[in-house]
C-alpha cells in the first residue's frame, strides 16, 4: 500500500485545535500527486500529454481527532477504475504512528484534456500504472453510472 507521512503543522489546525477539514484534503492531494510523480504522471509528462486529473467528489469519514505533535500516514489505494481509465476512485486512510485508523476518504476522479476541457481517456502506459496500484478489498470496474450514483446533477438558476 502506498503511504506518505506528514507532520501536523500549526497552520493545519482549526479553532478546535485539531486537524482542519481542508488539511485532510491537502494531505490526500499531496499523497496522490506523490504517487503520480513516482509513477510517471509528473507535471512534465502530464503537460506533454495535455492531461490533468480532476476530483469529482471526496467523501470524508472521521473516526478520531488528529492533533499537532505526532506524525500521520496517509494511504492511497485504488477502489475502482473504468475500463478506459477515464474515471478512477481512490480510498485514502489516515493513520497515527500506532497504526490506528483516524479517518477515511473515498474520492472519485477523472482525467481531462486540458485544451478541450473535456473528459478523456488515459494513455495505455499510464493506465497500466494506475491499474498496478494496490487495490481495496471492494475494488470494482467503474461505469459511467457509478459517477452519478449519488444523484447529484447541476441545477442552474
Amino acid at each position: 500500500m502506498y503511504t506518505k507521512e506528514f507532520e501536523i503543522r500549526w497552520s493545519d489546525v482549526d479553532a478546535n485545535r485539531h486537524l482542519r477539514n481542508s488539511a485532510y484534503i491537502d494531505f490526500m492531494s499531496h499523497t496522490r500527486m506523490s504517487y503520480f510523480l513516482e509513477s510517471g504522471f509528473g507535471q512534465v509528462n502530464l503537460a506533454k500529454l495535455n492531461l490533468g486529473p480532476v476530483a469529482l467528489y471526496e467523501h470524508m469519514y472521521y473516526f478520531r481527532e488528529v492533533f499537532p505533535g505526532k506524525p500521520i500516514r496517509v494511504s492511497l489505494q485504488l477502489k475502482g477504475i473504468s475500463n478506459d481509465g477515464r474515471f478512477f476512485q481512490f480510498s485514502h486512510n489516515f493513520y497515527d504512528i500506532q497504526g490506528r485508523n483516524l479517518a477515511r476518504c473515498e474520492m472519485l476522479g477523472a482525467w481531462i484534456d486540458l485544451s478541450t476541457r473535456k473528459l478523456t481517456y488515459l494513455p495505455e502506459e499510464l493506465f497500466a500504472k494506475m491499474k498496478a496500484l494496490d487495490k481495496t478489498d471492494d475494488f470494482k470496474i467503474l461505469t459511467k453510472e457509478d459517477t452519478r450514483k449519488h444523484s447529484q446533477f447541476p441545477k442552474d438558476i
